[in-house]
């Protein structure tokens, strides 16, 4: 019999044409329809009166009831034949109902004790049904655990001040009666339906059989886990850990795409512990617990321990993707062929990354430089990290490493632009940002991968390193400026043949000549003049191929005749203003 499952299909095909109201007004007509059928109803029009309860002289008169009398009588022979019981799960699942709707009254009645122990055992009754049922039947005991039972005993237990960082499993098994009829029952189906909730407070597992972690340290201070949401998180993100480090310990050579690929399943279940202890303190302050009490306490201190561990996956993340030795190397890609041949791989070999391929990779690295700085900025801001003077001073030892290969980047994109003094600058501020770092961490084992801590060997291969680029373009940096000075030598030697008054735009290197400064006795040469000066000189001077104007002998004296070169004279002004 399949009990649940009818009244839910049936709840469900009348909610679907309404809300609860049209829900109720279906089951008084489902109730009405009955009445009339067994004859219970007043008739319409006449003033309502009370029924009397049914008693043997109505069954015997009435033929549809002696029907029905003896229907139950052969009925109840049957059931009473052992062969004939119904199964005990149906049984177990009739009381099971019993209880949700007793369990759904406590909670209208605002009864929160009843409430919760109704609902206990319900909990407790289908969780067993779900396993030993069918898988349809199964999916409905599950679904009406999430979305119906865990949600009333969660608010019944906020009306009676229980921590909402107990587990639900925790919550039935401190409210469930043992005495009920029901439970009896689950006993008989599973003798061991209790003492898996037992087990839940004493050795909890997670998906994969792990332990769950009970407690966490940061600092030299180990709080207690008591939220199930945070300690399942934890327990995945460690063994997301645990697989990580063994994937690069096998395979060194991966690619760094595909080392960043791995990290993100650690970074996965470390953002969901986070979530879900930031989802812890906002249910405790919004009870208006005090920040003074020592649950709130111990949830800022897992918060701020967890954080920092996802930061450094995060960066572990970035320094995988920046390449060999956190990007202080160059290292040059090649480009990818089908078909290799011997003619193709000589080709391949001579081939040469160009500058603006080099460059873009440089940039790439520059982002993610900028997100690892920026995130370890974000620790300081971690509740009771800022009191921290000696963590305080190994972040800004992480920084000043970091900051460092950004300055090596951006060094490299000028050395490429063929800057090399703006180039030496940086490689000097970088090795003088390395000389800085005081404390390094411990070195990690060898199969930790990669995350925020920095070691001391790391930190002197960097300075090792910056120490011989910036020995290196010093000397680049003075070949460049000796190339220069024999330059503008060549130019001065050649701006000397001609006297100082003809370059006074140029600084003299080597001293000026003052038996040049002048010629003298001066040459004759051509000069400069301004074009006007030949407008002006244009009717006194004889050009060639230009006529003289004819002279005409008159009374009054000469007239001068215009050439054909001359031009006629042209009106004046626009329209009938220029008459």
């Amino acid at each position: 019999m399949d009990i649940t499952s009818f009244f839910i299909s049936k709840r469900n095909d009348s909610l679907l044409s309404g809300d609860y109201g049209s829900y109720r007004k279906a089951l008084s007509r489902r109730i009405l329809t009955l009445r009339r059928k067994l004859g219970r109803t007043s008739p319409r029009g006449r003033k309502y009166t009370a029924k009397t309860p049914i008693t043997a002289n109505d069954v015997s008169s009435d033929p549809e009831l002696e029907k029905a009398k003896k229907t139950v009588v052969k009925l109840v022979d049957l059931l009473r034949d052992p062969e004939a019981l119904a199964p005990k799960s149906a049984l177990l699942e009739a009381r099971a109902y019993y209880y949700l709707m007793d369990g759904a009254l406590q909670l209208e009645a605002r009864k929160w004790t009843r409430c919760l122990e109704a609902y206990s055992v319900i909990h407790v009754v289908y969780s067993v049904l779900a396993q030993k049922s069918n898988p349809k039947n199964s999916e409905i005991f599950k679904e009406t655990i999430s979305s119906t039972i865990e949600p009333s005993i969660r608010y019944a237990a906020y009306q009676l001040s229980v921590p909402r960082t107990m587990a639900v499993p925790n919550i039935v098994h401190k409210h469930i009666s043992k005495s009920s009829e029901a439970i009896k029952a689950v006993l008989e189906l599973d003798p061991n339906a209790l003492k898996d909730r037992k087990a839940v407070t004493k050795v909890q597992k997670g998906k994969s059989g792990r332990d769950l972690p009970s407690a966490i340290t940061w600092r030299s201070r180990t709080v207690n886990i008591e939220d199930a949401r945070i300690a399942q998180s934890l327990a995945s993100a460690y063994e997301a850990e645990e697989k990580l480090a063994d994937l690069l310990f096998a395979e060194p050579d991966m690619a760094p795409p595909d080392k960043a690929t791995a990290y993100d399943d650690v970074l996965n279940p470390s953002q969901d512990a986070v979530d879900s202890t930031k989802t812890a303190i906002d249910e405790l302050s919004a009870e208006g617990v005090s920040s003074a009490d020592p649950r709130l306490q111990a949830l800022q201190v897992t918060r701020t321990a967890l954080n920092y561990a996802l930061i450094g996956w995060r960066v572990g993340r970035n320094r995988v993707l920046c390449g060999r030795e956190d990007g202080a190397h160059v290292e040059l890609a090649q480009r990818k062929h089908r078909k290799k041949s011997p003619k193709l791989s000589k080709r391949v070999a001579a081939h040469q990354e160009s500058n603006a391929a080099k460059l873009a990779r440089l940039r790439e690295r520059l982002v993610l430089y900028d997100s690892t700085l920026q995130s370890i900025d974000s620790i300081k801001e971690l509740p009771g990290v800022a009191a921290d003077q000696s963590l305080v001073e190994e972040l800004d030892s992480k920084k000043s490493y970091f900051s460092a290969l950004r300055s090596l980047t951006l060094a490299r994109s000028h050395v490429l632009l063929d800057n090399p003094k703006n180039a030496l600058a940086l490689f000097a501020r970088s090795l003088s940002i390395v000389s800085t770092i005081g404390t390094a961490d411990p070195p990690p084992p060898q199969s930790r991968p990669l995350s925020l801590e920095v070691t001391q060997s790391q930190t002197n291969s960097l300075q090792h390193l910056l120490q011989g680029l910036v020995t290196q373009h010093q000397a680049l940096v003075e070949l460049h400026n000796l190339h220069d000075e024999a330059v503008r030598a060549e130019r001065g030697k050649k701006a000397g043949l001609t006297p100082f008054i003809e370059h006074l735009d140029q600084y003299p290197l080597g001293g000026v000549d003052l038996t040049q400064l002048v010629d003298y006795p001066p040459r004759l040469r051509p000069v400069p003049v301004k074009p006007i000066f030949l407008d002006v000189a244009w009717n006194y001077i004889d050009y060639p191929g230009r006529e003289k104007a004819e002279v005409m002998e008159d009374k009054d004296g000469p007239i001068n005749v215009q050439t054909q070169d001359e031009k006629k004279e042209t009106k004046r002004g626009w329209g009938w203003f220029g008459r």
